[in-house]
């Protein structure tokens, strides 16, 4: 009996100390992330959007990251950074850089980041002043009466106060801010307690779609080609079947590489974000799971994959390629409050970093409502639009172009899409917590819409754009 008390007990204490063990190990994994993504949001909250980082860190961080109730974090305003801390053990850190926002520290040191030289402060052709008391877009007046317009006030007024409320207390929209251009003019903005039209905000994926309009400029000067192999130095081996996959398969993210989508502890997307001091080199170093063209699979590494040939393409030019992408686009556009946040290899982050304003994310969704052209000028190529918003063959609901969310519909089955009330020439940016930029041609509409939305059902978007379209003159 004694003895089989004592296997008993000696069988416990392996089961304990293995699960103890396991548990340690995916601690470990785990709380980088979590570190991570609380220094990384702190630091562009706080040193570019100018938020209060307690605020930010109870209504934005604190419900899609389960692990931040163990984190806790300081802010140097003198030194411009963040550090986030668990358990005594883990630590992340996060620095601002003016010109180029934030950077969290993996395999690199601050002084290190700090010299690099992939930007310069105001490097590039002077913004747009946008002197106050010119209509936007050309300046940064507020909206027009939209009457003038033909549009029904109060039914623009009502689609706002939808796209406001509070559906109940357990899902929570959080709406910040929304603006609606109808015919090239600013016709309605709002915005939250705190938030404001001087506010950079975080646009999360949405940076995928101004990766997609960095790669047009660059087509439309002759130094990138869709049709050509990406330029990949990870693929260059002559029996590496990843040396096929054209720029156009990744910008339709038909390249076939895995990458596992998924923002948890261990998956590839946060391993990237929160572990990668080089975000591109993970991602191509990732292997095909289908040949190109076979399979469509949506992927942040993609994006960063384009990144990294979009500023190898600019520094042909200037070290400092972010001269290139000021000079050759924000500027351009007026999009002067825009900012890409680079990975610590000093490529900006096509995936996932770029912040600007509400009326500089309405100004990007103009620009291609206006068919690649500002001012007159032409900045994306001739067809770049025609080719961002032509579905790829393997999406299967028609849901995706070049770095564009799209509302073509099923191949044959049109009302399978994304927004069945919508018209199906919508298309849009999208980022995580629902931002959008929507941009319907056939209204001579572009929607912006900001929040910190945890549950997707709280937000509908298909409601949405139709609660703004019902106010449109018919």
């Amino acid at each position: 009996m004694k003895r089989g008390v004592r296997r008993i007990l000696a069988v416990t204490g392996v089961l304990c100390i293995g699960l103890a063990a396991a548990a340690a190990w995916f601690l470990a994994q785990a709380m980088p992330i979590g570190t991570g993504y609380v220094a990384k949001y702190l630091c562009t909250s706080t040193f570019l959007s100018k938020r209060n980082p307690q605020v930010v860190f109870v209504e934005d961080i604190k419900p899609v990251n389960p692990l931040a109730k163990l984190v806790s974090w300081e802010i140097d305003t003198v030194g411009q950074s963040v550090t986030a801390t668990a358990l005594k053990v883990f630590r992340s850190k996060a620095i601002f850089r003016q010109g180029c926002g934030c950077t969290l520290l993996v395999g690199t040191t601050e002084a290190s980041l700090r010299e690099q030289t992939v930007f310069k402060p105001g490097a590039g052709s002077a913004p747009p002043s946008h002197a106050t008391a010119l209509p936007w877009p050309e300046g940064n007046a507020g909206a027009v009466d939209p009457s003038t317009l033909g549009v029904d006030s109060d039914l623009l007024m009502q689609a706002l106060d939808h796209a406001f409320a509070e559906p109940g207390p357990d899902t929570l929209r959080q709406t910040r801010a929304v603006a609606v251009v109808y015919k090239g003019r600013l016709i309605a903005e709002r915005y939250a307690s705190g938030f404001g039209p001087d506010m950079p905000l975080l646009g999360w994926s949405m940076s995928k779609s101004v990766t997609n309009a960095l790669v047009g400029v660059l087509v439309h000067q002759g130094r990138l080609a869709l049709d050509d192999p990406a330029p990949v130095a990870e693929w260059r081996s002559a029996d590496d079947p990843r040396r096929k996959i054209t720029l156009d398969q990744l910008m339709r993210m038909s390249s076939g590489l895995a990458f596992e989508e998924v923002y948890k502890p261990l998956a590839d997307a946060t391993d990237m974000l929160y572990g990668s001091g080089d975000f591109a080199a993970f991602a191509a170093g990732r292997p095909l799971e289908a040949a190109p063209d076979d399979k469509w699979h949506y992927s942040s590494g993609t994006a960063n994959i384009i990144a990294r040939i979009v500023r190898h393409a600019a520094e042909k030019e200037a070290v400092d390629y972010y001269r290139f992408i000021n000079a050759s686009f924000f500027n351009r556009i007026g999009m002067a409050s825009a900012v890409m946040e680079p990975d610590p290899s000093g490529t900006f982050v096509g995936s996932s970093y770029t912040v600007a304003t509400v009326r500089d994310w309405a100004r990007f969704g103009l620009l291609y409502l206006q068919d690649g052209v500002w001012g007159g000028g032409r900045i994306l190529p001739e067809g770049w639009v025609a080719y961002t918003t032509t579905p790829t063959p393997k999406a299967p609901k028609g849901e995706y172009g070049a770095l564009f969310w799209l509302n073509a519909g099923a191949p044959g089955d049109p009302g399978n899409r994304l927004w069945p009330h919508a018209p199906r020439d919508a298309y849009a940016a999208q980022g995580f917590q629902e931002q959008k930029v929507i941009v319907i041609p056939s209204k001579n509409l572009v929607l912006v819409r900001f929040g910190a939305t945890a549950p997707r059902s709280a937000w509908d978007t298909d409601a949405f754009i139709a609660d703004v379209i019902r106010a449109l003159p018919r």
